[in-house]
């Protein structure tokens, strides 16, 4: 991986670091692009915790595919517009009703889709959740995958997915440039402007600076309804995963609503400083 480091707002102090990641990969013009797509709750719909399972309440609103990764598939749709990505595959894992979602990036770019559903899979953290997509995206030339899910926000899956494949990993880039044998992305952070080239195959994670989402038009929608998704379980992927085979996994002890908030403590007149020194040392603060 090649690394430059531009220093914000001037580029006084710069530096190239290299680090090589084993041969590099020759796609020619036959590059695989995977997308990762999640369906989440409507962003802007109000979201709950299911008091049953500690976990995020997925049936409350509608289902939706994460706006970050309509961002991505319009990245990926570039790449295929300019000759760069011969095939887009978009590869999520979830219940059955998440093929809406998938039927979403086919009309976008998506050339085919591949649906890991399988109920072993349910309330998989993190680290399970990698080792499913990673074997699912395997031969891919190129990973892409938003920076962070709106539901989640663990910003941890797509290092997991390159650690797991040993692959280099560009992380959370505002923008992408794809060669025949590397991939480059420019990140900024709040002191500098990071500039990071890898070979292929490779991941990288975009932040919603990256692409602009478009809305799919009829006739793509139509000819969505017609392309392929491929359905697969834990068992034809030949992976054990989910809650049951992790190494170790929280356990929910207890789970309550939020209380309504209450009306403050009004403090006024001659006594209001006393009240409130009052108020704040009976609550440890002072």
């Amino acid at each position: 991986m090649k690394l430059i480091r531009e220093s914000v707002p001037n580029a006084v102090h710069s530096f190239v670091y290299n680090i090589f990641y084993g041969s590099t990969h020759h796609c020619g013009v036959d590059m695989k692009v995977v997308l990762l797509v999640k369906q989440v709750p409507d962003t802007y719909e109000k979201r709950q915790i299911a008091l049953d399972t500690g976990l995020l309440a997925r049936d409350v609103s509608e289902k939706v595919v994460d706006e970050i990764d309509e961002r991505v598939t319009a990245v990926a749709a570039e790449l295929k517009k300019d000759g760069i990505a011969s095939e887009l595959v978009a590869v999520t894992m979830g219940p059955a009703d998440a093929e809406k979602s998938l039927r979403k990036v086919l009309a976008l770019a998506a050339d085919r889709a591949v649906h890991v559903t399988d109920d072993a899979l349910a309330g998989s953290d993190m680290v399970q959740t990698a080792r499913v997509l990673a074997e699912a995206a395997k031969d891919a030339d190129l990973i892409l995958t938003g920076a962070a899910s709106t539901d989640g926000g663990g910003s941890m899956v797509p290092a997991m997915i390159a650690e797991i494949l040993g692959r280099p990993h560009i992380v959370a880039a505002d923008s992408l440039e794809v060669a025949e044998s590397s991939v480059t992305g420019v990140i900024n952070t709040e002191t500098d402007k990071l500039t990071l080239s890898a070979a292929l195959p490779a991941v990288v994670s975009l932040t919603e600076k990256a692409g602009e989402p478009k809305l799919p038009n009829f006739k793509a929608i139509r000819e969505a309804k017609k392309k392929e998704i491929t359905e697969t379980s834990l068992a034809e992927l030949g992976v054990a995963a989910g809650p049951d085979a992790a190494y170790v996994r929280n356990v929910m002890v207890s789970a309550a609503e939020r209380p309504p908030k209450e009306a403050g403590q009004k403090v006024s007149g001659d006594t209001a400083a006393t009240e409130l020194v009052d108020f704040l040392a009976a609550r440890h603060v002072i």
